[in-house]
This record gives structure tokens, sequence and C-alpha cells, in this order.
């Protein structure tokens, strides 16, 4: 089969899969409105997310093991589609639930999409195709970001919700094709899974290889950037630049499709200049462009706001195709799945910790700047772990 069709299956699943993240964070004015929660809450919600994720990710091994890449991936959109659709009922328990079942679901999309994807990779357009495949994650934030204020206007927040929900449900369905050919290497007869042997096995990656280990490091640190603006950037705009939700959401819409743009840039100069120099590149823009939303305010141009938005986008929502196709390269042999779901772990336990630390922060200042500020910062350290990496 086509590593392209591959690659595009791939790019639909984490499309789908980023409802997780974004559904509830875009529409978190209009849950406040009827909730009584605050709204700088939104960051809550992604670190409940990644509490989630942070569970079932590192059981992806087992799981590839016995069911095959495409099943693994089939079940994860389910998961991830039923719990955006607890969100619905609209209690706090609900919706704490709605995220933890949701980042359950996800834990799983990224090592099954290595997995899939690696062995059919060639080795020169490595950034290229895991790039590529990974667009599907601005794309998803971009459909969200979009699409959920908009059904919010037309049918409530709840429309918005469940609009997101069936979407994912539908990709589980329509990958089912693509079974037999994909999920060929599957082994149903495998000895019963020892989840956390397992787990502790994948784990056991980042202990043994420094540089697989610097990887991680730093995709925990970009992933604060990456994670905390796409959560905060819409309250942001409505509560400190009077702008209306679908106004802001489109705002995030545009910038994450500067993520899509810079997910293939960045890529296609990874291919050939090598992926260290491009990360660290990436480093140093998401630090600048984190700052310069931590200093922005009212009194700023949209246009300003918006170049920043872009900017933010082009580099913390497009540097994870170039790091997972360099954590591909240097993966011990047959063990791609299982390196990029330590990497996963470590990123998820990153960030059950920093949106709440952003949202703290939020709550301690009455503004957003310590927050973003701390993006930068992230970036920073993420920068100087790959600067140590030997080649």
């Amino acid at each position: 089969m086509s590593v392209w069709l591959v690659m595009l299956a791939l790019m639909g699943t984490h499309l789908a899969g980023m409802g997780a993240f974004l559904t509830v964070p875009v529409l978190a004015p209009a849950i406040a409105a009827e909730t009584g929660l605050p709204a700088g809450l939104a960051g809550l919600h992604t670190s409940l997310v990644y509490a989630g994720a942070l569970v079932s990710g590192p059981l992806t091994a087992g799981l590839l093991r016995r069911h095959g890449g495409v099943r693994v991936c089939q079940g994860a959109l389910v998961v991830v589609g039923l719990g955006i659709a607890v969100a619905a009922l609209g209690h706090p328990l609900a919706l704490v639930l709605s995220a933890l079942l949701a980042g359950f679901g996800h834990g799983p999309i990224t090592p099954a999409g290595s997995h899939l994807l690696a062995p059919r990779v060639p080795p020169g357009r490595r950034s290229l195709i895991f790039g590529l495949k990974q667009c599907g994650v601005p794309m998803g934030a971009m459909m969200v970001a979009a699409l959920a204020p908009l059904l919010a206007l037309l049918f409530g927040w709840r429309g918005g919700v469940l609009g997101v929900a069936l979407f994912a449900l539908a990709l589980a369905l329509a990958l089912q094709p693509l079974r037999a050919a994909l999920d060929a290497d599957r082994q149903p007869a495998a000895p019963p899974m020892r989840p956390l042997a397992e787990a502790v096995d994948a784990l056991r990656i980042l202990g043994c290889d420094r540089r697989i280990r610097a990887l991680t490091v730093a995709s925990a640190c970009y992933g604060v950037g990456q994670f905390c603006f796409s959560s905060f950037f819409v309250v942001w705009q409505v509560q400190v630049l009077g702008r209306g939700l679908h106004e802001a959401g489109l705002a995030l819409a545009l910038a994450q499709a500067g993520g899509v743009a810079g997910r293939v840039l960045w890529a296609v100069v990874a291919d050939r200049a090598g992926a260290r120099p491009v990360l660290l590149a990436l480093g140093a823009v998401i630090a600048a462009a984190a700052l310069g939303l931590a200093v922005a305010g009212p009194h700023w141009s949209e246009a300003a706001v918006l170049a920043l938005a872009v900017a933010m986008g082009a580099s913390a929502v497009a540097w994870n195709g170039v790091l997972l196709g360099e954590v591909a390269r240097l993966a011990p042999e047959g063990r791609v799945g299982a390196a990029t779901a330590a990497l996963g772990f470590a990123f998820a336990a990153t960030l059950v910790v920093a949106p709440s630390g952003f949202s703290a922060l939020v709550l301690a200042t009455g503004g957003y700047g310590a927050g973003f500020a701390l993006c930068g910062a992230a970036a920073v350290a993420g920068a100087l772990a790959l600067a140590r990496m030997r080649p």
C-alpha cells in the first residue's frame, strides 16, 4: 500500500483526535457563561486530557502487537468521540470525565501512527512524510476553532461539542477499509498484555538512549507553548482584547493554518539540512512569539496580534513532524512505536502540569502575560536540551 495513502489516513486520524484537546477550551467562554465556571480554567481541561493520555500511552505497544495500528487508531477515535460527547452534559463533573476519557482515547494515536508509517517511509523523505502526517494536528485545530464556535452560534455550545464528537466517530469508521492490509503484522495469539511491565519496558528507552531522551525533553518543552497557546488564545482574545467568540476562533484557525504550512516547510528543510538545526531554530521562534504575546494587549493592532499568532502557529504548532521523524530514525530496530510511546508519556506528564500552571498564573495575576512568558521560557529550555545532544 502506498505510503502516501497511509499518511493521508493518519492525517485524518490526527485531525479528528484534536477535538479531545480544543473543543472545550474553544467553547470555554460560552460554557462559562452558562455554568459560572471561570473561562481561565481552560488549561485545567488540557491537563486532564493529558492525564488520561498519560495512562493509555505507555500501553500502546502491547495493543499494537495484538491488534495492529489501524484497529488501535479506530478504538482511540471511538473513545475520543465518546469522551467529547460527555461534555455536552454541562455539569462540572461531566467536563472532568469528558477530558479524562477523551485523553485516554488520544494517548495511543501518535505511537500507532508512527508504528504504521515508519516501516514504509523512504529515508530521504522521513521528515516530510512525518510532517505531512502531523499536519492533521493543526488542521484538526483549525476545524475545531472554526467549526465549533459556528455550531455554537447555530445550535448552542452543546451543538458544537456533539458535532466534533460525531466527526471523530465517522473517521473511526472511515479507516475500516485499510485494516486488512495495514494490520497484517498483528499477532492475535501473542501472550496476554502485561500493562505495567510493557509500560516500564517502553519507558526504559529514555534511560538507555541519550538522543531519544534529549528529543523527549525538547518535545515536552515545546509542547508547553503548543497546547497553552491553543488552549488560551481564544479566551485571551475574548477577555483581554474584547473580541467575539467566533472572531477569536477564526484567529486561532488562522494561527493553526500557519502550523500546517510550517510543518511542511520545516520538514522540507530538515530533510536537506538535518532535523537538529531546524528544531533549534523552532525553539527560538517559539520563545520570541510567546514573549510577544506576553506583552501584547488591547492597544495592539489586530494585524500585529495576528502576526504573532501565525508565528506561534508556524513554530509551536509545527515542530512535531520533524521531531517524530528524528525519533523514528534514532529508535532501536523495531521499537519505533515503543520509543514514541515513551516520548508521549513524558510529553503527557508535562502537559498534565503546564496548562494548569498557566491557569494558576491567570488566576493569581489577573492576566495572561505570565503564562505566555512561561511558554517562552519552556521553549528556551527545550532548545538547550537539543543543543547539548550529540549528533
